[in-house]
C-alpha cells in the first residue's frame, strides 16, 4: 500500500499498482530517487534522496534487510554499481530480490535500457523497467525486463506489458516472470578441476559422455538437467582451488567464482569462514572427514629383539634388583667384594655356582634368595622372548594427531586448501600440526611417496571411499596406514557470487539429492568404475594387515641381530683382552704390579 495524495500522477499511480502485487510481502523496501516522491510505500521501507555517495547508502539499507529496490534517477548506472559495491561488502544474501526503474521524466532515452548490457545487472532476476511510451490521449508505459533465460542474448530487452492511465494494463501478466526453475538452455559456467571422485575431467568420451564424470559434476548436471541449462567448465588455470584476496579478487577455482568469470565453483570445497565473506554457499552436498595415510610401522630391527621381552620399566627395576642383590651378598660375605657381581648375574641367568663359595648359613640364605629370583625372572623372560621371535613386532603406528606432533611426521598436499579449515585453530597441538604442512607439486609428492619421509591428507567419504591425490599409486600405497583419528570434517559446498539468483534452487536441488539417497550412490558407482581400486582397498584395509598374519617358524632372519650382537661382543671382549695383555706384559717390565694383576688372572 502507498500514502495517496489527493492528486497522483500517472507514474505514481503506477507505481502504486505495482507496490500493491508485487513488494506487498516484501520485508523491507528501499526507494532511491533524485527528487521527493508524492507518494511513499506504506510497507516497511527506507527512503533515500540522493545527495551523498549511494554505494554507502545502499550498504546500510541492504545491512537493514532492506533488500527490494525502487530507483527513480537520472543516471541508473550509477545504481547498479553501488548495489554490486554493497552486495559484495556486505553479510546480508539476497537471490531473489526485486528492482523497480522508474524514469526520472516521461522523456525517451535509452539510459533504463543500456543498464541490461551491464554485467552487474546480469546477476538480478526480478529486474522491472518502466519506459515511457507514445500515447495520444493517456500516458503510457512500457514494462520491460531483460531476457535473463535461454542460451544467448540474456542481455536483450524482453517487452512484458504496457500500461496507461486510462485503461490500466494491456496484458495483465507477469512482471516478474523469472523463477528460475526453468532457465530454457542458459549457459551457466562451472569451474573446477581434477580432483577425484568429485570431478573428473577429460576422459575419454567413448567411455563417460562428454568426457567429464564426478559425484559434484553430476550433481551439476542433474541441476541443469532439472532446470534446463547447460555446462560450461572453466578451467583453474594449475591454482587448483587458489585464494580470495581483500580487493575481490583471486586465483583458481575460488578466485574465478569472486571475479565473475564463473556461476558456480565445485571440486571439494569447504564451508571456510574467510570465503564466506566474498561468496554465497548452497547447502552441503559431501560431509567428508580429513585424515592421513602415514609410513606404515616396519618390522623391528633383530637387534632389538633381546630386549623386547621386558618393558623399559621392567628392565630398570631389574637393574636395581641386580644391584640390590648384589649388595646383599657384599653385606653377607662381610663386606667383601670378591666376585658379587659375577656371582649375582650368574644367579639371576640360572647358572650354577661353585657350593665352595657359600660356606656360611648367611650367604647361602641370600643366594637361596637370589636363585628363586632369577628363577622367576629367567622363565618370564625366556617365555616373553620365545613369543617375540614367533609373532611379529613392529615399531609404534602413527595414530593420531598427538602422534603426529611428537614424531614430527611431515604431512603434505598439492595445496594449502587442506589446512584452511585449522588456520584459525588456538590449540597449541593444532597449531604445532599446521606447521608441519608442506606443500609439494604433484612429482615430488610422487617420488616422495616410496621413501617413507612423509604422510599424505586424504578424505573419508561418507560411502565408505576415499578421495586420494593421483600421486599415490598402488605401489607406494601399500607401505601406508591410514591414522584412526580425524583431523577434521567439513562440508563441501557449491560457491557462487554473494547473492547470486541461483543459490535458493541450488539449495533446493541438494535437499533433493539427499532425499533420494543419490550423492551416496554417484560415490559409489565412480569409486567402483573410475577411480584406483587398489587404491582404495589397500588404504580401507591397511589397518588390517596385519591382523591377519600367521605365526611363523623361527627363521635366520630373526636372530640375525642376535648374532650381529654376539659377534660385536666377542670382537670387543677380544680387544680388551689382548689390551690387558699388552699392559701387563709391559708392568712386568717395568717392574710394577703385574704379578699381582696375574695371579688375579691365574684365580679367575
Amino acid at each position: 500500500m502507498l500514502l495517496v495524495p489527493d492528486v497522483l500522477l500517472p507514474i505514481e499511480l503506477l507505481l502504486q499498482t505495482l507496490v500493491d502485487h508485487y513488494l506487498n510481502t516484501s520485508y523491507c523496501t528501499t526507494v532511491i530517487t533524485e527528487t521527493p516522491l508524492q507518494v511513499l510505500p506504506q510497507i516497511s521501507h527506507r527512503y533515500i534522496l540522493l545527495n551523498q555517495s549511494l554505494e554507502d547508502l545502499i550498504l546500510d539499507a541492504s545491512e537493514a534487510g532492506c533488500s527490494d529496490f525502487i530507483v527513480q534517477i537520472s543516471e541508473p548506472k550509477r545504481f547498479f554499481y553501488a548495489l554490486d559495491y554493497a552486495t559484495r561488502r556486505g553479510l546480508l544474501r539476497r537471490s531473489d530480490r526485486k528492482i523497480i526503474l522508474l524514469p526520472l521524466n516521461n522523456t525517451k532515452d535509452n539510459s533504463l535500457l543500456n543498464v541490461l548490457r551491464m554485467k552487474e545487472s546480469s546477476f538480478v532476476v526480478n529486474l522491472l523497467l518502466v519506459l515511457p511510451s507514445s500515447s495520444i490521449h493517456c500516458e503510457a508505459f512500457d514494462l520491460v525486463t531483460h531476457k535473463f533465460i535461454g542460451p544467448v542474448d540474456n542481455d536483450m530487452p524482453v517487452y512484458l506489458d504496457s500500461w496507461n492511465s486510462c485503461s490500466g494494463f494491456e496484458k495483465h501478466g507477469n512482471l516478474f516472470p523469472h523463477d528460475m526453475s526453468k532457465l530454457d538452455g542458459k549457459n551457466v559456467k562451472v569451474t573446477c578441476f581434477t580432483y577425484t571422485p568429485y570431478v573428473l575431467l577429460d576422459l575419454d568420451p567413448g567411455i563417460v559422455p562428454l568426457g567429464r564424470d564426478g559425484v559434484e559434476i553430476r550433481l551439476m548436471e542433474e541441476f541443469c538437467r532439472w532446470v534446463n541449462c547447460t555446462i560450461e567448465i572453466i578451467g583453474d588455470n594449475g591454482e587448483e582451488w587458489g585464494e580470495v584476496y581483500e580487493n575481490f579478487t583471486g586465483l583458481g577455482v575460488l578466485g574465478n567464482v569472486v571475479e565473475d568469470r564463473a556461476d558456480f565453483g565445485i571440486t571439494a570445497l569447504y564451508s571456510w569462514y574467510e570465503e564466506f565473506l566474498y561468496m554465497d554457499f548452497s547447502g552441503y552436498g559431501v560431509r567428508t572427514s580429513v585424515t592421513c595415510i602415514a609410513p606404515s610401522p616396519r618390522l623391528l630391527a633383530s637387534w632389538t629383539m633381546p630386549l623386547l621381552p621386558f618393558s623399559i620399566c621392567m628392565w630398570i627395576g631389574l637393574l636395581f634388583t641386580f644391584i640390590y642383590e648384589a649388595l646383599s651378598l657384599f653385606v653377607a660375605q662381610h663386606f667383601s667384594a670378591k666376585k658379587i657381581f659375577l656371582t649375582t648375574f650368574g644367579i639371576m641367568i640360572t647358572q650354577s655356582q661353585n657350593d665352595s663359595n657359600f660356606k656360611s648359613w648367611r650367604i647361602r640364605s641370600v643366594v637361596g634368595w637370589m636363585m628363586l629370583t632369577g628363577l622367576v625372572l629367567d622363565n618370564a623372560y625366556g617365555g616373553g622372548l620365545a613369543s617375540t621371535f614367533t609373532v611379529p613386532r613392529y615399531e609404534p603406528s602413527v595414530d593420531t594427531i598427538q602422534d603426529m606432533v611428537d614424531r614430527k611426521v611431515t604431512w603434505a598436499a598439492t595445496h594449502d586448501a587442506w589446512v584452511f579449515s585449522l588456520s584459525a585453530s588456538q590449540d597449541p597441538l593444532i597449531k604445532q600440526l599446521v606447521r608441519q604442512f608442506h606443500i609439494y607439486e604433484p612429482e615430488e609428492l610422487k617420488r616422495l611417496s616410496f621413501t617413507r619421509k612423509v604422510a599424505y591428507s586424504i578424505e573419508r567419504l561418507p560411502a565408505g571411499y576415499f578421495a586420494i591425490g593421483e600421486y599415490i599409486d598402488d605401489k607406494a600405497v601399500r607401505d601406508f596406514t591410514i591414522l584412526v583419528q580425524d583431523f577434521y570434517y567439513e562440508l563441501c559446498v557449491v560457491m557462487m557470487r554473494k547473492s547470486s539468483p541461483y543459490t535458493l534452487q541450488m539449495n533446493k536441488h541438494i535437499g533433493r539429492l539427499h532425499e533420494s539417497g543419490l550423492m551416496l550412490a554417484w560415490e559409489r558407482q565412480i569409486a567402483l568404475s573410475l577411480l584406483n581400486y587398489k587404491v582404495q582397498i589397500e588404504v580401507k584395509l591397511s589397518r588390517s594387515k596385519r591382523d591377519v598374519e600367521t605365526i611363523e617358524p623361527i627363521s635366520f632372519r630373526l636372530v640375525l641381530g642376535v648374532f650381529i650382537l654376539y659377534g660385536f661382543g666377542v670382537v670387543l671382549a677380544t680387544f680388551a683382552f689382548f689390551c690387558e695383555i699388552i699392559w701387563n706384559k709391559r708392568k712386568i717390565k717395568s717392574g710394577g704390579v703385574g704379578s699381582t694383576i696375574i695371579s688375579i688372572y691365574e684365580e679367575y
